[in-house]
C-alpha cells in the first residue's frame, strides 16, 4: 500500500471513529452514572411485574410471528404473483411508521370501542390494557424482522435442489420443511432473534395499546417521569443485557440482512 493509499485508509478510518464514538458515549455515560448512584439498590414489585410482563409478551409475539411470518417469507422468496411489490411494502411499513402511529393505528382496528374489539371485550377477551393487546403491538412492529429475514435466506437457497426434491416425488411442503428451511436455518433464526430483540424492546406502539400491564420500556418511562435517571437504572440494565445477548446470538448465528437486500 503506497502513503497516499495509507493516508485515505486512514481518512475512512477516522471519519468512521467519529461515529463510533457517538455510539459508545451514551453507554459510558450511562454505565459511568450507574456506577456512581449504587443501582443495587432493591427492585421495585412494579419493575419486576413489568419484567414478568415483557418476558412473557415477548417470546409469544416472536412465536406467532415466526409461525405466520416464515411461510410468507418462503413465498415471496419462491413465487411470484401480481401484487407482490404491494406485499412487500406492506411487510416493511411497520418498520417505517413511527411506533405511536403504528399504535394508533392499532388502536382503530382492535380498541374497546371498535367492532372487533368491543366484541372480544364482550367475551372477556379485552385487546387492550392487557397482555394480549402487548402481543398484538409487539407482533405488528417486530414480525417484520423475521420476513425479511427468513425471505432472503429461502432467496438463497439453491432452487436445484428443491427442484430434485420435487422430482424424487417430495411435495412442496416436505420439501420446504427438509430441504429449504434446513438450508435457511441460520437466516431464519436470526430473524427470530431480532424479531424477539424489537419485540422485548417496544415502547411507542404498546404504551398506545396496552399502558397497563406495563413492559420494561413502559415502566422505565414511567420511573423517569418520577424519579429521573436514576430510577431507571435497574430495567434499563436488564435490557441492556438482553440487548448483549441478542448481539451475540446474531453473531454466532449468522449476518442478518439489510433492509438494502430487500
Amino acid at each position: 500500500m503506497t502513503w497516499l493509499g495509507r493516508r485515505d485508509h486512514w481518512v475512512f478510518a477516522a471519519l468512521g471513529a467519529v461515529l463510533l464514538g457517538y455510539f459508545l458515549f451514551p453507554f459510558v455515560a450511562f454505565l459511568g452514572r450507574t456506577t456512581a448512584s449504587a443501582p443495587a439498590e432493591a427492585v421495585s414489585p412494579t419493575a419486576r411485574e413489568a419484567a414478568v410482563n415483557s418476558l412473557v409478551t415477548a417470546p409469544v409475539a416472536t412465536a406467532v410471528a415466526t409461525v405466520f411470518g416464515v411461510p410468507l417469507a418462503y413465498t415471496l422468496a419462491r413465487t411470484s404473483f401480481r401484487g407482490k411489490r404491494l406485499v412487500e411494502a406492506l411487510v416493511v411499513l411497520p418498520l417505517v411508521l413511527p411506533p405511536v402511529v403504528a399504535g394508533a393505528m392499532l388502536l382503530t382496528g382492535i380498541g374497546r370501542f371498535t367492532p372487533v374489539g368491543g366484541f372480544l371485550a364482550g367475551l372477556g377477551l379485552g385487546l387492550t390494557d392487557s397482555r394480549a393487546g402487548i402481543v398484538l403491538a409487539q407482533t405488528f412492529v417486530a414480525a417484520p424482522f423475521v420476513v425479511i429475514t427468513a425471505r432472503a435466506g429461502f432467496a438463497s437457497v439453491d432452487r436445484r435442489l428443491e427442484q430434485a426434491s420435487r422430482s424424487m416425488g417430495y411435495g412442496r411442503v416436505a420439501t420446504f420443511w427438509h430441504v429449504s428451511l434446513p438450508l435457511a436455518r441460520g437466516m431464519v433464526l436470526a430473524g427470530v432473534v431480532l424479531t424477539f430483540a424489537r419485540a422485548i424492546g417496544e415502547f411507542g406502539a404498546t404504551m398506545m395499546v396496552a399502558f397497563n400491564p406495563r413492559t420494561m420500556p413502559t415502566a422505565i418511562w414511567v420511573e423517569f417521569v418520577s424519579g429521573g435517571v436514576d430510577a431507571t437504572v435497574p430495567l434499563a440494565l436488564a435490557l441492556l443485557a438482553i440487548s448483549l445477548l441478542v448481539i451475540l446470538a446474531t453473531q454466532r448465528i449468522g449476518r442478518a440482512p439489510t433492509l438494502a437486500g430487500w
